[in-house]
């Protein structure tokens, strides 16, 4: 939504008191800015250190669901709720190296620590699951491919051991092939150029759904 420049200079005129009542009940209503201004304006923690603070607590909830015994849908479920706490992070900090490191980050720890689980779960359960993985790791690999190159080297290591750890189970692979990616382009660190292309062209053919 635009602001005309007469609406602009009114909101400009307010007397202070008045701008200060308007922006508290705007941020009582907008937790995402008020977070965002408070790191900006009082935290004493850089970005990377909010950034290790985030891995530190994925890890141990990964750790933790795990450790239990149940079905892949609530590991499913488990993912995105760890999914909404990167973007909360990124949505406050706008953290673009985060972003991608800590995706990166629980897919490979997820995938390790659940790979006999994800091998024992009824076939259409796995692929579904393995769908969404590969969803996500184009998302990652388009996130990547916006940073300058010498920004993407720093994620070569994480992204062979990620394909590595794809290339070892046979559901996720199975779905790789068949969604359009090449886990190749994961451990040669050789992302296509016209990624972004690829990837509009395999959702308007179906594909990642």
């Amino acid at each position: 939504m635009s602001f005309s420049k007469e609406f602009k200079e009114a909101i400009s005129n307010l007397p202070d008191k008045e701008k200060d009542k308007l922006l508290f009940r705007l941020l009582r209503k907008d937790m995402k800015l008020a977070n965002r201004l408070y790191f900006e304006l009082i935290s004493d923690y850089s970005v990377e250190e909010e950034r290790e603070k985030v891995r530190e607590a994925l890890g141990k909830q990964i750790q933790s669901i795990s450790n239990d015994h149940y079905s892949i849908g609530y590991l499913s479920m488990d993912v995105r709720s760890l999914s909404g706490i990167i973007n909360e992070h990124v949505s406050t900090t706008k953290d673009k190296i985060g972003e991608i490191e800590l995706n990166i980050f629980l897919l490979i720890e997820v995938l390790s620590k659940n790979k006999d689980r994800i091998f024992r779960s009824h076939p259409s359960k796995a692929q579904k699951f393995s769908t969404a993985v590969v969803a996500r790791v184009f998302k990652i690999l388009l996130l990547i491919n916006k940073l300058h190159p010498d920004f993407r080297l720093e994620f070569k290591d994480e992204l062979a051991e990620l394909g590595n750890i794809i290339g070892d189970n046979p559901y996720i692979m199975k779905m790789a092939i068949f969604n359009g990616l090449d886990v190749n382009w994961l451990t040669s660190r050789d992302i296509p150029e016209d990624i972004e292309e690829i990837y509009k062209d395999l959702r308007s053919r179906g594909y990642l759904r």
